[in-house]
């Protein structure tokens, strides 16, 4: 029996670790936060058709039906307005993702703090809280040791770095491994959703994903959260993404009010009711962060310690794939490890297929992410003129908005040819 030690309680983390025991594969998730629900972070995730399919391959049973059951109203499809508010092109869900049956092959809004306590669930005294990774050793037999700050230390067949895009154990495992930055920042905010937002919010900032698209190095990105079954918790996530010159030096420095004011005095020619979205959005779900990405590094030998998810191919959040690439990983290595514990595979070439097929999709997406940020702060009048114009074309006919969009998001989640086989989770717990 082989065991596993990972580092991060993330989505991809927890997610591995569920995927894990229910192949009856002994795992410990080890996170520096000091206890489960220090993490009160909370915003909508768009889990497309890869993420719904690795959840599904993942999770047991009674989590994935808690995942459908706690998933947002779906639909709204994705709109392109511009700062007046004027709607170029609304590209409807059927064209974003073809309509299946099957739920596991379709797209959801969640809410990222409810789907990780998801993954939580059951886990147990699988996740120990506090122990923030310092380093690792490998002993003569390959098998690594993982440090912690506390002077505590685990060991394990197999270390798993899930540790997120400051990863402390790729420093270590891949120096070469390296990020750059993307001269871009986002401001995240969040309205409530409530009776008194309604009143006054455009219809169409109040359902599904829109992009405004200004003539300027800046676009403001909103994604509405609506639960199922009503519990007063509804919220519009919005991300006011900026080229870096255009916000102050180090804005992650800055309060909410001090970002909103800065949003504020660079919007000043936008519509009313964006003005009044900025400005309702409380100052203390304001924040600042750059956007990184990571360089795609040359293949490496494989070894017993291995990384996923923005360990290895951070992105910027827009393309939303981030979340989905993180649980493709958790799946795909899910299903790399089972076959080395039934002694199908030895563990080395298992871990070293998983490896070089996570750098192909996960840098894939890394790509994606970096095109559409470069898409959305173009502010060359020429390209915007070409752009809105087309879109205003696709709004009159659906063909045309099928022709152009029809595979900009179902390209990055379609089935790659290992998932078409996913292995069915043993669940032993």
């Amino acid at each position: 029996m082989i065991n596993v030690v990972i580092i991060g309680a993330g989505i991809g983390g927890l997610a591995l670790a569920q995927g894990l025991r229910g192949h009856g594969i002994e795992v410990v998730v080890y996170e520096r936060d000091a206890h489960r629900d220090d993490r009160l972070d909370r915003y909508r995730l768009a889990i497309n058709p890869a993420g719904s399919r690795s959840l599904r391959a993942c999770l047991p049973d009674q989590q994935w039906q808690m995942f459908l059951d706690t998933a947002g109203r779906p639909g709204g499809g994705f709109g392109f307005l511009d700062s007046d508010l004027r709607e170029l092109v609304v590209v409807e869900d059927p064209i974003m993702y073809p309509q299946v049956t099957d739920p596991a092959e379709r797209s959801y809004p969640v809410d990222r703090h409810t789907l990780r306590g998801i993954l939580l669930d059951g886990l147990g005294d699988a996740v120990r809280y506090g122990k923030t990774f310092d380093r690792y050793e490998l002993a003569a037999d390959g098998r690594p040791t993982a440090h912690f700050a506390d002077g505590t230390s685990a060991t394990g067949d197999i270390l798993v770095g899930a540790d997120g895009i400051n990863s402390r154990l790729r420093a270590q495992y891949l120096p070469a491994a390296t990020l750059r930055d993307t001269h871009a920042i986002g401001v995240g905010l969040k309205l409530p959703l409530d009776t008194d937002t309604r009143t006054w919010l455009p219809t169409r900032l109040g359902q599904g994903m829109n992009l405004i698209m200004a003539a300027a190095p800046y676009f403001l990105f909103t994604s509405a959260f609506e639960r199922q079954q009503p519990a007063g918790d509804d919220y519009l996530l919005c991300a006011f993404v900026a080229r870096d010159d255009q916000l102050p030096t180090h804005p992650e420095r800055l309060d909410g009010t001090r970002l909103k004011a800065h949003i504020a005095s660079l919007t000043t020619d936008w519509h009313p009711a964006l003005r009044q979205l900025i400005d309702r959005c409380p100052p203390d779900n304001v924040s600042a962060f750059p956007f990184r990405a990571s360089d795609r590094p040359a293949p490496w030998t494989p070894s017993r310690v291995t990384v996923l998810g923005d360990a290895l191919h951070g992105m910027p959040p827009t393309g939303g794939n981030g979340a989905n690439t993180a649980l493709r990983d958790a799946a795909l290595l899910t299903r790399q490890l089972s076959q080395v514990a039934r002694g199908q595979l030895p563990l080395l070439d298992a871990i070293g297929d998983y490896e070089a097929e996570m750098r192909e999709y996960g840098f894939q997406a890394v790509d994606v992410a970096m095109e559409t940020l470069r898409q959305g702060l173009t502010s060359n009048p020429v390209d915007m003129f070409f752009s809105r114009t087309w879109f205003r074309f696709c709004n009159l006919a659906a063909p045309l908005r099928r022709v152009t969009f029809g595979n900009s998001w179902a390209k990055v989640s379609a089935p790659r040819e290992w998932e078409r086989a996913v292995t069915t989770p043993i669940h032993t717990r």
